[in-house]
């Protein structure tokens, strides 16, 4: 199907994973709709609509039906973040307001429907005056006066106060039940819970049902509050892209523009103070710039002309002059949002396991009802009445509610927690498999070093002197964007050593570099390539060793098959390395540095930071190395985003680090946005956080409803007893849920 029958919606209300599958039935079952797909935090469905067949209009009616509002958004390609990421300009009311300011007014009315959803309308007031909260307090008055007067007045005036309780509820409740039974969710929370109230009225319970409505209510009412501290956690990193920017002028003056109206190359002024409003690299001054809202990074960098910035630093001292170079809904803040929103999507193994679980565990639950209902009064000896009674009390019981949100809403906290911390994540399965690793593989350069290396020494052999040697290896190198090219030319260019050009250049993957340069055929490479070449280095092979043992890559360059001379550079480990290394054998993973640079080399860094070595790896023999790490347990690479994405994508769950933050977001199953080493270990220490709380939920789920359900068949408790027992469930695992929203890197579950 073409592109353009892809359509997207914004669907609002929904607050569980329970709505994400129930819209998608619903949406499935249309005729001419396909590959449905509805993200929670985004607030957002998608659907290709064949062409006649599918309707567009049939989609909104079939979502509203079920009680959320929808509104066609304009183009399916738009990026998903659109309202609230890069561009917060004229957009607030699709992501609620960011501290405290009011949200635009809606321009449409809420739809007439049950309130057991987030109501449009309610998108910036305080939780206690929402329509969810207006329904919870009306049934609380009408509940709590029926008792009280049920002190003073006979049962026949307050009961018909009870069964009023019930039916204000019921109505909205049973409408909605109704709509999913048609749908294609008959065993759904609503229709669990509507049954077992009506059975209750029928049996001459109607104080108890209306106590199961209340608690019904206001666990909805506090599943919405949950919700939307969960999206509020992404969101707040929409609020660090300020509104307005100053765009200079050709002829000097500034003009206040909204930040999203921004074009590519367009030149901005930056005050000290105000924050970076757009991506871009920086054509005049120097200043300090605190990128901790973007990487987590807390210490500020200073940053001059040519230097890139991302959007949402704040800058400390100088002002900037920058040039933009993405459009607001692409810079990185944005791609940020989205992946966030993505992610969260993305469902874990064990959320598709429990999600199965659940299909055939509601309708289960109503058949071991039904069997309570019909089989004890003929094998147990109990009343039809008693029998009915305990037979609704287990069908309460049975609401998968508590045990469905207990992996998405600690996944969604989890992975909004390390958003704000500079550690992406790329979905639930990515975010499990980190905690489950036993190895964690390193590539060298730009990872566990700075990725910047420097010219140390050069060696001309017996024909060129050092400056003809090294105009000869940079003219070879021009183009390339490998750290050792641009150290070769980075010192030919300090030394002030014209580079003559080269022809017929070409690469030959993790060996070496070759060229023809003023009529001769240069190569530069490993000593390992030219030994290959010339079978032996002659004289330079003392110089090799000893350059080697102090820890430097050594770079031989041949001339005509001749060896012209050899060329020394060293990249310094990061300051966190043996820290971040110390950190990760701690929570007891092992670590290995993968490096396509020679054994000595490779040893001299790897002994100084604490971690094991393999050396002299071309890029297949990184993939094997990974391979064989795999066989002995789940595998963590990481690498700078740059020349490292097959291995990335060999392991069970790759890593980009900070200076690949482009290729990262696209390629890496997670991102630690601060160059930092130490982030790899609190990625480990959130991941097994989040399972941690996982487990905790689904214990919680899962007991409460055992004790329940034994206590209803001893008779020991009732019907209000099962629903609170299924609301406090619900509440539980949600408020244990939004703790690790303030999860912090120091706290790592070992």
């Amino acid at each position: 199907m073409g592109a353009e029958n892809r359509r997207q919606w914004r669907v609002e209300g929904m607050d569980c994973a329970s709505c994400v599958a129930k819209v998608t039935k619903a949406v499935e079952r249309l005729p001419g709709v396909t590959d449905v797909t509805v993200n929670l935090m985004a607030e957002r469905l998608t659907a290709t609509l064949a062409p006649g067949t599918g309707d567009a209009e049939a989609v909104t009616t079939q979502v509203r039906s079920l009680g959320y509002e929808i509104s066609a958004l304009a183009d399916a390609t738009e990026p998903a973040h659109r309202h609230g990421s890069g561009c917060t300009h004229d957009h607030d009311h699709a992501h609620g307001h960011h501290h405290g300011e009011a949200p635009a007014a809606k321009g449409h009315a809420p739809a007439a429907h049950g309130h057991d959803h987030d109501d449009p309308g309610d998108a910036g007031k305080p939780w206690h005056a929402t329509a969810k909260a207006r329904l919870v307090w009306l049934l609380g008055g009408l509940v709590v006066g029926a008792y009280a007067l049920s002190l003073a007045l006979p049962h026949s005036f307050t009961y018909p106060l009870f069964l009023a309780a019930t039916l204000v509820a019921l109505i909205p409740f049973g409408r909605r039940a109704f709509a999913l039974a048609r749908a294609g969710s008959p065993f759904s929370i609503e229709t669990l819970m509507v049954t077992a109230a009506f059975g209750a009225v029928v049996i001459g319970a109607a104080e108890e049902a209306a106590v199961v409505v209340l608690l019904f209510a206001l666990g909805e009412m506090l599943e919405g509050v949950a919700a939307g501290r969960a999206r509020a956690g992404i969101r707040a990193l929409a609020a660090l892209i300020p509104r307005t920017a100053l765009r200079l002028g050709p002829d000097g003056t500034t003009e206040q523009v909204p930040a999203d109206r921004l074009a590519i190359g367009d030149l901005v002024l930056v005050r000290p103070g105000d924050r970076v409003p757009c991506d871009g690299t920086i054509e005049d001054g120097t200043s300090a710039l605190d990128e901790s809202p973007v990487t987590g990074e807390s210490v500020p960098v200073t940053r001059g002309p040519g230097d890139p910035v991302v959007a949402g630093s704040i800058n400390a001292d100088g002002a900037l002059r920058i040039r933009v170079d993405r459009a607001a809904a692409d810079n990185t803040i944005a791609r940020i949002i989205r992946m966030v929103e993505e992610a969260t999507a993305s469902r874990a193994p064990t959320q598709r396991f429990i999600e199965r679980f659940s299909a055939w565990w509601t309708p289960g639950a109503m058949i071991v009802s039904l069997a309570v209902i019909l089989g004890a009064p003929l094998l147990l000896g109990w009343g039809w009445e008693t029998s009915l009674y305990r037979g609704l009390a287990v069908l309460l019981i049975a609401c998968p509610c508590a045990l469905v949100i207990s992996v998405p809403a600690a996944m969604a906290s989890g992975l909004s927690a390390g958003a704000r911390r500079g550690l992406l994540i790329k979905g639930g399965a990515a975010l499990e498999a980190i905690g489950h690793a036993r190895h964690v593989a390193f590539d060298k350069t730009g990872t566990l070093t700075e990725g910047r290396p420097r010219v140390t020494d050069i060696l001309a052999a017996d024909g060129p002197g050092t400056s003809a040697l090294l105009a000869m290896a940079a003219a070879v190198e021009q183009g390339s964007a490998h750290p050792l090219a641009l150290a070769i030319l980075a010192e030919a260019e300090t030394r002030g050593i014209p580079v003559p050009a080269a022809d017929s250049q070409a690469a030959i993957p993790g060996r070496a570099v070759t060229g023809v340069v003023g009529g001769r055929r240069v190569s530069i490479g490993s000593p390992r390539h030219a030994r290959e070449e010339l079978a032996s280095l002659g004289a330079m092979e003392e110089p090799v060793a000893r350059f080697e043992g102090e820890g430097k890559t050594v770079a031989v360059v041949l001339a005509d098959a001749a060896i012209a001379g050899i060329i020394a550079l060293r990249d310094e480990p990061r300051a966190d390395a043996a820290a971040g290394i110390a950190a990760i054998t701690s929570l007891g993973l092992r670590a290995v540095m993968l490096t396509g640079d020679n054994a000595r080399t490779a040893a001299a860094i790897a002994g100084g930071l604490g971690l094991d070595a393999k050396a002299e790896l071309l890029p297949d023999d990184k993939l094997r190395a990974i391979g064989a790490l795999r066989e002995d347990g789940d595998v963590i690479m990481v690498g700078d985003g740059i020349n490292d994405a097959p291995a990335l994508a060999a392991a069970t769950v790759g890593v980009a680090m900070g200076g690949g933050t482009d290729v990262a977001l696209e390629t890496a199953d997670a991102a630690v946005l601060k160059d930092r080493v130490s982030g790899v270990a609190e990625l480990v220490g959130l991941s097994r956080a989040t399972m941690l709380n996982v487990k905790q939920n689904v214990a919680v789920a899962v007991g409460l409803k055992g004790v329940f359900l034994v206590t209803t068949l001893a008779g020991v408790t009732g019907l209000w007893p099962a629903i609170l027992a299924d609301t406090g469930a619900t509440v539980l695992v949600t408020l244990n849920a939004l703790r690790l929203l303030g999860w912090r890197p120091g706290a790592m579950p070992q």
